[in-house]
């Protein structure tokens, strides 16, 4: 793997930025994750930055007044963090950042005039979307949540022939991706007749969901018709950001058969504000998940010892759900679920190098989603239908249930959800821990639902 555990991820590392030493601020120094934040000023303009404990950090700043070796030209964004930039000068930059922030560095602490100009308290409304994709794959990477659904829906025989041999995804929409506290419209379109032979039905989605996924960000691409290998898949990767890609589930029963998802998925797809580099990450690397013994083993372009060893990543990822009654009461957010993206079934270099072993060129900025994340058990299912879902695959012996076996989600208020109701709110939140290091967050992903729109 190319990104070291080096000095930036020292536990002991201590900022003189005061709020980033708090243990419970997932932005310590040893994270910095990119974001993007518009400045209202008389240019109302967009800028690079980084988070450190409650405040941001203006890379474009620092880079003007030549701090940052690696991107002294004057002229530093969010687009040349990632766009064709060498990892090893990714990690230089995260490495002279570290050091200006850290708290025996005296070259920004002590300038006042910079510092005023370089360092903003946080103010969530001014973060927008941390990158602007210019497309979107989405994989079906968890075998826990394949099959769970396969299993509502083909009890026989959950698992397609080809789900422990290839990474199963779709080309989603790059136009309807949307920042953290984006409200989303419910969405409209058919629905499957009621009985056979009979005419779709057509208004609003009836069975909202959302899908608790991590997404990766292409941080280098590679030409048309030249595939990425396993081995150099690590290093065409920025970083990740929480992923809910909402689901009309409904729609998605009608319309998937014979080509896949449409409009159950391109109405809008929700990103956290921060890009978590794969440098701050790599303490949380951990083995791919381990393949029972009768599984087939990844074809060769997919398999390699050091993706084997560390192609995994511990993160825990959690779900909230906040009704409109909730919010008027002061109620807190309910907690769902809880589940880890180390036990997805692919890793990102598979999904990765699958993606271009057929020539397809991937460009800087491109997002790819995991897919649902979804555990072994019940309290880690990453979507609703499968959290209300009866049956359970995994118990032994299993659990058999029909698809539309369900047991409601009980709220504080007594409400009841088995899908996501109008004024809903999800809130996803996504951090990595391992002793001997500090824990780093992902920050949270968010969105209300809002009634359909009127045709």
């Amino acid at each position: 793997m190319p990104y070291a555990i080096d000095e930036t991820h020292d536990q002991n590392l201590m900022s003189w930025v005061e709020s980033a030493n708090d243990p419970k601020n997932d932005f310590p120094i040893q994270n910095l994750p990119w974001c993007q934040v518009f400045l209202d000023d008389e240019d109302q303009c967009v800028v690079t930055a980084v988070r450190i404990g409650n405040s941001l950090v203006l890379v474009d700043v620092l880079a003007y007044a030549g701090l940052l070796d690696e991107a002294n030209s004057g002229e530093f964004s969010a687009v040349d963090a990632c766009d064709e930039q060498p990892f090893e000068d990714r990690a230089k930059i995260r490495k002279q950042l570290s050091k200006l922030l850290s708290k025996d560095c005296s070259d920004l602490r002590d300038n006042a005039e910079l510092r005023q100009h370089a360092i903003i308290e946080l103010d969530e409304k001014d973060l927008v979307i941390p990158f602007f994709p210019g497309d979107y794959t989405d994989f079906y990477a968890s075998l826990f949540h394949a099959t769970n659904v396969g299993s509502m829906f083909r009890p026989d025989n959950p698992l397609l022939p080809n789900y422990k041999h290839i990474p199963i995804g779709y080309h989603g929409r790059a136009s309807s991706i949307v920042q953290s506290g984006t409200s989303i419209k419910r969405p409209v379109g058919q629905q499957a007749p009621t009985e056979e032979g009979g005419s779709p039905g057509f208004g609003p989605c009836k069975l909202l969901d959302y899908e608790m996924e991590m997404g990766v960000i292409v941080g280098r691409g590679n030409e048309l018709g030249e595939p990425i290998s396993i081995e150099n898949a690590e290093e065409h990767m920025l970083g990740m950001c929480i992923l809910n890609d909402w689901s009309a589930r409904d729609l998605q029963k009608w319309e998937y058969v014979p080509l896949g998802p449409f409009l159950a998925k391109n109405f809008a797809s929700t990103v956290s504000p921060y890009i978590v580099t794969m440098e701050a990450l790599a303490p949380f690397r951990c083995a791919a998940q381990e393949r029972d013994a009768g599984d087939p083993q990844p074809l060769a372009y997919m398999e390699s010892d050091a993706n084997r060893k560390a192609g995994g990543i511990d993160i825990k990822v959690e779900v909230y759900l906040a009704s409109a009654k909730m919010r008027d009461e002061g109620m807190e957010p309910v907690h769902l679920s809880t589940a880890n993206f180390k036990d997805m079934y692919w890793t990102l270099a598979q999904m990765l190098t699958h993606h271009s072993v057929n020539g397809c060129n991937l460009q800087a900025g491109d997002l790819l989603g995991s897919g649902t994340i979804s555990g072994p058990t019940r309290e880690a299912r990453g979507s609703m239908l499968e959290l209300t879902w009866d049956g359970d695959p995994f118990a032994n012996p299993p659990v058999p249930a029909p698809g539309t076996q369900r047991t409601p989600i009980v709220l504080p208020t007594g409400e009841e959800r088995k899908f996501i109701a109008d004024g809903d709110e999800v809130i996803m939140k996504a951090y990595c821990e391992r002793e001997g290091y500090r824990r780093i967050g992902f920050g949270e992903c968010r969105g209300i639902i809002e009634p359909a729109r009127t045709l």
